[in-house]
Formats: C-alpha cells, sequence, structure tokens
C-alpha cells in the first residue's frame, strides 16, 4: 500500500521524518542518484534514517555499483552487496542468524516492490500463444529471398538439424568443457565485464536480479575456437559483404548468447541496419518485433546532432512485457512468436526486437551484409543525424517545417522543446514512461494516446532508402563530418570496405556505387577528378578507378601512372594548410638537394578546383601567394598574403595553435572548394598490404629504412619564421575562454620561438584532457583517466631537456626539426625486389582481387623479398620535438615490437636529446630526464586516439594502476637509446645541425 493509506490507517508515515528535503523527490529518482555514489557512501548513507536503510540495500543498487566500478573478472559472491564490499576489499561481517531482523512499518513503496516483483517472479506459468510470426521448413534460397529477405521475419525449422551443437552446446558439456574459460558479459554498463563460464553458471542458479547478466560474447570463436565447428553458417545467410575485411577490421558480426530465465535483449534495431539470424539450442525465447520507423511503446530515440550517433532508453525486456505490454491495444501489440530449441528466427534489417528468455537458455547468432540491405547499411554510416531518427523512429524524428517534403499530417510531441530549439545537440523521439515513473495525470489513457500518435505519425513513412535518403543532410560528406560512435566500424574501414567490395565483385557495381554515393559522396569526387584529368590532359578515370582507394582520410584516386589526391579533411582552412605546407616542403626539398627527396613521390600538378554556378573551374596553384578564389574566403590576415608561402608551415602551426584552443568555425563551411594535388604513382605495395606475409628480414630492413629517411627530414632547414608568425602566436595569449575566464600562457624569452610555438600548442591541448580521454573511452582505463592531469607536466617547457651550461645560460637540448606526423603502416610504399618479378601497370582489373594476393598494381605478392622505396603523404607535416614522429612508426608499423624500434633507432642515429655534461644540470626532475617520460606524454596529448592503439596492443596494460607502468611497458627501450653521447664533440655535432630560422626572439 502507498504511504498514504498507512496513514488512513493510522500508522506513522516515516517517509518525510527519514528523509528529510529528500521528501520531495520520488523513490524512483533517489534510487538513481545513490547509484553515484561511492560503496562507502552508501553504506554511511544507510545509517542515516529507516528509509534510507531500505533503500540503500537495495539489491539492483548495489549490482549497478559493482558494475560501474569493475572491469575485468567477475566472481558473484552470493549477493550484490558483497560482490561489490568484496572488490572494495571491505570485510563483509554479517551474521544473518544472530542479527535481529530490522521490520520498519509506516513506509511502502510502489516502485520498489515492482522491483522486488521483477526481481523474483519467474516465467513457468507464463501463457503465451505460439504468436504471428509464420514458420517455415528449410525453404529454398529463392523462396527466401523472395518472400522473407528484406522484408518480414520468419521462424525457420530443420536449418540446425545437423548441427553437432544440437547435442553438445548444453550446461552441463559447456561447463565440463570450458568452465575455466572467460567469457564476455552483457550488462548496462560501458565497462568490460567478463566471467568463468563455472562462475556464471554459479550465479545463474541463485541470482534474482530483475536485468540478469547473460553471456553475449562477439569473441567466442577466437577464445574457444572448437565451438566454432559446432554449427555451421545456414546456406540462406552466407553471403555477407564484410567477408572482403580481414578479421581485426571487420565489425562483430557473431555472439554466442546465453541467459537465465528473466534474462533478455531489451528493444533496440541491431547496429548500421544489418539483417541477423539468430538459432536457439536450449530453452525458450519470447520475441516481440515491430516493423521499422514504428517505435516500441516505452521507448527513447536520441539522435546526437553532433555526430548521429544513436541512444536508446529503453526498460528491459522483463520490465516491457509486465509494465508496457498490458497497456497496449490489440491493434498496437507487436508481432511475436515464442522460439524453441533448433528453431532461427531471421530478423530483417530496421527491424525493432526485444527478447525475453523464458528459460534458461544458450543460442547463437549473426548479423550479415547482403544486397538487400548493403544500401540501408552504407546509409546508416553517412554522417549526419536526420536520417538516422527517420531510419529507427520514423516521422516521429520529422522536424515539422524543417523540409520541402513535410505533410500536413506529421504529428510529433510539441511538449518537446528540443524539436523547435535548433541549437540543440540532442534530437529525442518522446514515449509513455512507465506506470511507476509517471509523476502527474492519468496514466493508462495517457498510454493509449501517446501510443496512438505513434501510429498516426507512421502512416505516410516508407522504409526504401530513396525515401530515407531524403533526410540526409546533403552538406555534410563522409570525409568532413563527425564519425559516430555507434557506427559499427570506423571511418578509414568504411572506405577500405567499399573499395575492396568494388574490386571483388564487378557484377555487383551498380549496387556498390549506389552505397558508395551514399556513404561517400562518391559522385561529387568523380566529377571532381574527372575534371582535374580533363584540366592536365590526363587520361579518364577507368569503371576500375570510379572509387577512391584504402582507408585515407581524403578522397585518393590512383590512376595508371597518377595519383590525384583531393584534400577535404576538415574543411577549406585545413586542407589549404595540408596542401599548403607539402608543396612548401617539396619545394625545400628541392632546395636542399636532400637524399629524402629520392624516396618522395614526385610532384607533378596542384591547384584548387571549386564549383562556381554549377561550373567547375580550376586554378593552378603551387603554394605562393593566394589565389583570388581563395581571398574571397577571408580565411588568412591580409599582412600573410604576400607571403611566398601563406599557407606553409609556421602558419599551419598557428592555426593548429588556434584550434587546440577551440574549434574554429570555418567561414567556409559548405562552400565548394577543394585543393588537389597530382603525383606521380609508385610500383608495388603499400606496406599494411604486405604485413602478414612479409619476411622479418624484410621488416628489420624497413626499419632501417625508416631511421636512415627520418634522420634526413629531421636534418632539413627549417623555413624563415616571420615576425608576423611570432606576433599572431602572441596574441593568442589572452583568448577568452568559456568560463569568462582569461587564460595567460606566457612566453619564455630565453627559449627559440619555434619551441614556444610547439609548447603554446600543448598547454591547449591539455585543455579537458580527461573529458577527451573519456569519450575516447574503452580500452583506456578509467582509473588511468582520472590520473592523467597528475602525470602530465604542469610546466611544458621542462619537455625541452632545458639546462644550464657552464656560463649559467639556459640551453634547449632538443632540435626543433620537421616531423611527418603520420608515417603508418599506409604511407609507406614496398617494392619487390629478388627472385620474382613484379608487374608493373596491369590495370584493366582483369585480376584485381580483394583478398591482398594482388594490388592494384597487378604486383603479385609472391615475391619473395619486399624493400621500400618510398614515404607517403606529407599533408600532415608539422614542426616539433622529433620524438613526435616515433608515435606512428613504434605504435602502427612496428606495432610495439622492441627489436623494430631498437632497429630503427640505430639507423637514426641523431641525438633526440643535447648531451649533458657533469657541470650542467636538467632542470625539472628526474622524470623528465626520461625520454619514455616524454614519449608518453605525446601519446596522451595526441589529437589521434594513440592510447586507444596502445591499450589494444599490451593487454596487460588494461589493469595498470599508474601512467608510470604504461610508459615503462611502451618506452622503456628509449632510455637505452645513446644517439651521441654526452660530450663536446657531440654537443657541437647537434650544434651544427640546429635549423638556421630567421627566428625573432
Amino acid at each position: 500500500m502507498e504511504n498514504s493509506e498507512a496513514h488512513a490507517l493510522g500508522l506513522r508515515d516515516r517517509r518525510p521524518d527519514a528523509l528529510g528535503n529528500f521528501r520531495a523527490l520520488p523513490d524512483d529518482l533517489i534510487c538513481d542518484i545513490l547509484e553515484y555514489l561511492t560503496p562507502r557512501d552508501v553504506a554511511r548513507l544507510a545509517s542515516v534514517s529507516s528509509v534510507m536503510y531500505i533503500l540503500c540495500n537495495e539489491e539492483p543498487l548495489w549490482m549497478s555499483i559493482c558494475l560501474s566500478r569493475l572491469d575485468g573478472p567477475l566472481q558473484y559472491k552470493g549477493s550484490w552487496k558483497k560482490t561489490a564490499l568484496h572488490l572494495e576489499h571491505v570485510p563483509y561481517e554479517c551474521d544473518e542468524a544472530c542479527r535481529k531482523p530490522l521490520n520498519f512499518d509506516g513506509f511502502n513503496s510502489l516502485f520498489l516492490y515492482r522491483r522486488f516483483y521483477r526481481c523474483h517472479t519467474t516465467l513457468d506459468s507464463f501463457s503465451f500463444d505460439d504468436g504471428n510470426v509464420e514458420r517455415k521448413k528449410n525453404p529454398t534460397l529463392e523462396e527466401f529471398s523472395r518472400d522473407y529477405d528484406g522484408r518480414k521475419p520468419v521462424l525457420l525449422t530443420g536449418l540446425a538439424d545437423a548441427w553437432p551443437a544440437r547435442c553438445t552446446w548444453t550446461f552441463d558439456q559447456l561447463l565440463q568443457n570450458y568452465g575455466d574459460i572467460a567469457f564476455k558479459i552483457s550488462q548496462r554498463s560501458a565497462r568490460k565485464v567478463s566471467m568463468k563460464f563455472k562462475d556464471y553458471v554459479a550465479y545463474l542458479k541463485i541470482q534474482h536480479d530483475e536485468d540478469p547478466l547473460y553471456i553475449f560474447d562477439h569473441k567466442f570463436g577466437e577464445v574457444v575456437p572448437a565451438l566454432l565447428k559446432d554449427y555451421s553458417i545456414p546456406d540462406l545467410f552466407q553471403e555477407d559483404f564484410f567477408d572482403v575485411l580481414d578479421r581485426e577490421k571487420r565489425p562483430p558480426f557473431r555472439w554466442l548468447i546465453i541467459g537465465p530465465q528473466r534474462s533478455g535483449a531489451s528493444w533496440h534495431v541491431d547496429p548500421a541496419l544489418t539483417s541477423a539470424w539468430n538459432t536457439l539450442l536450449v530453452g525458450r525465447k519470447r520475441w516481440a518485433l515491430y516493423p521499422p520507423g514504428k517505435v516500441p511503446l516505452g521507448v527513447t530515440v536520441h539522435v546526437n546532432e553532433e555526430d548521429g550517433d544513436v541512444n536508446i532508453e529503453t526498460p528491459s525486456s522483463l520490465q516491457w512485457w509486465l509494465d508496457f505490454y498490458p497497456l497496449l491495444a490489440d491493434e498496437d501489440k507487436p508481432i511475436e512468436c515464442t522460439q524453441l530449441p533448433g528453431e532461427t528466427i531471421f530478423v530483417p534489417s530496421g527491424w525493432w526486437h526485444c527478447v525475453l528468455n523464458l528459460e534458461p537458455s544458450i543460442a547463437v547468432t549473426q548479423n550479415f551484409v547482403n544486397p538487400k540491405n548493403f544500401e540501408f547499411v552504407c546509409l546508416d554510416m553517412t554522417p549526419g543525424y536526420r536520417h538516422k531518427g527517420v531510419c529507427r523512429a520514423g516521422l516521429l524524428a520529422h522536424e515539422k517545417g524543417n523540409y520541402e517534403d513535410a505533410t500536413d499530417n506529421i504529428l510529433y510531441d510539441r511538449d518537446d522543446s528540443s524539436f523547435s530549439d535548433l541549437t540543440r545537440k540532442e534530437k529525442r523521439v518522446r514515449t509513455l514512461e512507465p506506470v511507476e515513473n509517471q509523476r502527474s495525470g492519468s496514466m493508462r489513457n495517457g498510454a493509449y494516446n501517446d501510443h496512438n500518435l505513434q501510429q498516426k505519425s507512421y502512416q505516410g513513412f516508407s522504409y526504401d532508402v530513396n525515401f530515407l535518403a531524403m533526410y540526409l543532410d546533403k552538406e555534410r560528406d563522409h570525409y568532413n563530418s563527425p564519425w559516430s560512435s555507434g557506427n559499427c566500424i570506423g571511418q578509414r574501414e568504411m572506405r577500405e570496405w567499399l573499395f575492396k567490395l568494388w574490386l571483388g565483385k564487378p557484377g555487383m557495381r551498380d549496387l556498390i556505387w549506389k552505397g558508395a554515393c551514399l556513404a561517400l559522396n562518391a559522385e561529387r569526387w568523380l566529377e571532381c577528378l574527372t575534371e582535374v584529368c580533363a584540366y592536365h590532359n590526363l587520361p579518364s578515370p577507368t569503371e576500375d578507378e570510379r572509387l577512391p582507394v584504402g582507408t585515407g582520410s581524403n578522397p585518393v584516386y590512383l590512376l595508371t601512372n597518377y595519383v590525384v589526391k583531393i584534400f577535404v579533411e576538415e574543411g577549406l582552412e585545413t586542407s589549404l594548410y595540408g596542401l599548403g605546407t607539402e608543396l612548401e616542403f617539396h619545394n625545400l626539398l628541392c632546395n636542399f638537394n636532400s637524399p629524402l627527396k629520392n624516396h618522395i613521390p614526385d610532384v607533378l600538378a596542384s591547384g584548387i578546383i571549386y564549383l562556381e554556378h554549377g561550373i567547375y573551374r580550376i586554378v593552378p596553384w603551387d603554394g605562393n601567394r593566394v589565389p583570388d578564389v581563395i581571398a574571397k574566403c577571408n580565411i588568412i590576415p591580409e599582412k600573410f598574403k604576400s607571403d611566398v608561402f601563406p599557407f606553409g608551415v609556421w602558419s599551419k602551426k598557428q592555426f593548429e595553435c588556434r584550434k587546440a584552443l577551440y574549434e574554429p568555425i570555418s567561414a567556409t563551411k559548405g562552400t565548394r572548394i577543394w585543393p588537389y594535388l597530382i603525383t606521380k604513382r609508385c610500383k608495388g605495395k603499400i606496406y599494411a598490404e604486405l604485413r602478414d606475409t612479409m619476411p622479418f628480414e624484410d621488416t628489420l630492413n624497413l626499419a632501417s629504412f625508416l631511421g636512415e629517411q627520418l634522420c634526413n627530414l629531421h636534418l632539413l632547414p627549417l623555413p624563415p619564421l616571420s615576425i608576423s608568425n611570432v606576433s599572431d602566436v602572441e596574441q593568442e595569449i589572452d583568448l577568452p575562454l568559456t568560463n569568462g575566464c582569461m587564460e595567460a600562457v606566457p612566453d619564455k624569452p630565453e627559449i627559440p620561438a619555434e619551441w614556444n610555438i610547439f609548447i603554446r600548442t600543448l598547454i591547449r591541448k591539455k585543455k579537458d584532457l580527461s573529458g577527451r580521454l573519456s569519450k575516447w573511452g574503452d580500452p583506456i582505463p578509467s582509473t588511468l583517466i582520472e590520473k592523467v592531469n597528475e602525470y602530465i607536466p604542469d610546466d611544458f617547457y621542462k619537455l625541452l631537456y632545458i639546462f644550464e651550461d657552464e656560463n649559467g645560460l639556459n640551453k634547449v637540448g632538443k632540435l626543433c626539426s620537421w616531423i611527418h606526423s603520420d608515417i603508418m603502416d599506409d604511407n609507406v610504399h614496398m617494392e619487390p625486389c629478388g627472385v620474382h618479378s613484379c608487374l608493373i601497370g596491369n590495370t584493366n582489373g582483369t585480376d584485381l582481387v580483394n583478398n591482398g594476393l594482388v594490388n592494384v598494381n597487378g604486383c603479385s605478392a609472391g615475391s619473395k623479398s619486399w624493400r621500400p622505396n618510398h614515404i607517403l603523404d606529407f599533408s600532415d607535416l608539422s614542426i616539433g620535438d622529433p620524438i613526435y614522429d616515433l608515435i606512428p612508426i613504434y605504435l602502427d608499423i612496428f606495432r610495439g615490437d622492441r627489436s623494430l624500434l631498437e632497429q630503427f633507432l640505430k639507423s637514426y642515429k641523431l641525438p633526440l636529446v643535447r648531451g649533458v655534461s657533469q657541470n650542467e644540470s636538467v632542470k625539472g626532475g628526474d622524470k623528465f630526464g626520461r625520454l619514455s617520460y616524454h614519449a608518453m606524454c605525446y601519446c596522451i596529448l595526441h589529437d589521434d586516439n594513440v592510447l586507444g592503439a596502445i591499450f589494444s596492443l599490451w593487454d596487460e596494460l588494461k589493469t595498470a594502476k599508474t601512467w608510470e607502468e604504461v610508459e615503462q611497458v611502451v618506452w622503456e627501450e628509449l632510455n637505452n637509446y645513446k644517439g651521441f653521447p654526452g660530450s663536446s664533440s657531440s654537443s657541437a655535432f647537434l650544434s651544427s645541425l640546429e635549423p638556421k630560422t630567421s627566428t625573432i626572439l
């Protein structure tokens, strides 16, 4: 009974006195707040009052606290409170036999009662009919494709009759064979939780959770390969376009699913709008499904306006069946069925579904992409948010009046300000909350009225690619927009996937082209490429050359003897600095006659292509001065327009410094202006294609090659640093911050100006560092994210290895130099050598395969030996600490192999710091004398998620407690590197290498 009823019966309502000012909050909100407290704080709060005692001893609360703080293996200790306190190393002294039971009259909570009921109810007596999903026995591929694929769900029988798993996948046999194997656990937390199977079975037998843990492991095949032999993919689902990707780049696609009664999957649409099949081996499952665009009652769809990430708020599967299903009118009920052992259910692309385990169950499921859903998958990964909302929520996500195709009968929640306020960063579709969460007003009537809105808004919605594509943001493109973290693969993998499909499935190019136009704006970039080729009298692209290649961050096209790169990433301003710096660098190489120029592709032409009044126009540009079409954009100060290289490296450094402080809003957003570069095509293959087949001796030679060429790069003189460059950076000293305060970053007058610019950029990157790392999330341990600001220095000037010479003057112990910044496995080119020859120049496409055995040049991967010949892509050139260049080489090319790093350093030979004599002292302390500390700081402050690579390469670091531990494991080899020992001769040598710039101090 409610507290008001207790009062009517003469019982004292203890809630107001027990909660004080918190009495105004409903019980569910108080429980939500308690989840943010630490275990010790919850234990203390339990002693405040009787009601707090009740709330703070709820098992669902302790389950949430435990899982939110856990990373790694879990052992259930019989209750979640015991488990949580065990993790905190707090003794749980509770003698139930001697403790007097605590009884509190005068307090009742409908919320707690409902939750208690969900925790302890059984489903044995649940009465379900056979449902209304069609059952079909062993359909032919033609029947399935015609009647079901892309159309409607179906329960299939007979597909798993011959599987060994029908006999071997039982709880007893799995426990006997794999009891000590740890499997991933699904639970509502970003943490990665696993349990040994024997521990999970023990939990399964005694748990009383309203949303029980269940095994949902997408790497079970890698952990236990024998399990893959127990089943086979049915013939109906054999075709999967993701097959062309290497295993490590392929998104998760298969899962082992094991769960107790009451567990299940809450309402969702499968990732990337893929289709799925699910075969049940043990138990019974209840399925509920809605067609695309029809949001289930109780579900809220959030679509992030910035990157299109979709987040679903939904009750647990059990809660939905208990609290929401009874509210539905017959015409509003979902499509339903009960799945039995041996049956396979097919869920088409875009369909909402919810699963409840009626008994302890074991199942296997896989998602796939085939011709029926390929365009939907491409559409889902396209940048933007409107189309993603409409794909999942139908016309509920449609903002009335915001599109030309809006109709008068589109309905939406007029009370939700997010639909009228276009400055909001998140759009959402609202639905009814469960009964206990209703704070006021009529509940049951509101339920039906709200759901009727959904039915009306569904009218006119069509789950058709052409219809859904109307909601695409035409101003966005795949290269130049934030990538949704919810997408099943990354941007680079997406580009590689489409390119491999283009080469590997020539018979399906019409379909692949449609998908590429959705995801890549492929049609636009092909138009640009065709115009550039015509202007420079190059052959038009062939059929095989219509798609940009590989994983680059800009559209890059490989023609017969040429490479055309169109700069689009991060908008026009960034693109101009990318091309301008690269052109300045090539000019320097020619003037300095560096050996490095023999290992960089020749620049054949460069310019700017732009769209004016529907016509493409081209202006040649070699990096000198500012073309008129760019001058009109007002993105560069007037005083720079007469510079020889106005978009050269020093202007770029100033731009980077400004961008690190705040994300600049480009005045050229939406313009149709793109710089481009044409270089000579290298013959051979990129290292990324050879990594797994190349002999280790060749990889050692590659490490030596990179050491030599990085030495040549870091020896190049720097371009002049003008007074205007320095003064503009000076103006960044007192820029207003978002909180209205001013940030002062004083220069050190005794430090060369190029280092002051470098340090300023590092200072900007430290802003909200922990927030940025938290956004990147797994696999970066949260415990380390909390400590990151303690590890990073307060004074970045100490990273310069400043020391006092014998005269008491401050000296910088590092050499400021050009840095490539992006030498990764796709930016190093190899050529075959040895016994087998390479078939150069065959680009007719007849032998272009997608498995890496033959590349786009027709070079046979069967050659016995490969040698490096070129380093590619200098658009990310910068100036700063040479250690920066070691990060991508060591982590991406060498994959953390210390022997390769050691080989690299032997060939590099340059000192990374100036030798310090006995009479000189380094300022800053011991840690600043470790090169490993410098490298680790740069990894943490890096623009890219370098830490994600580190914690993926070294699994043991996922349990690291300190950054010092990570530093030692990853970069300790640097501390063994002597370069040139600290002697007067080496110091003189280093001094002779210092860049000759017009530095203004």
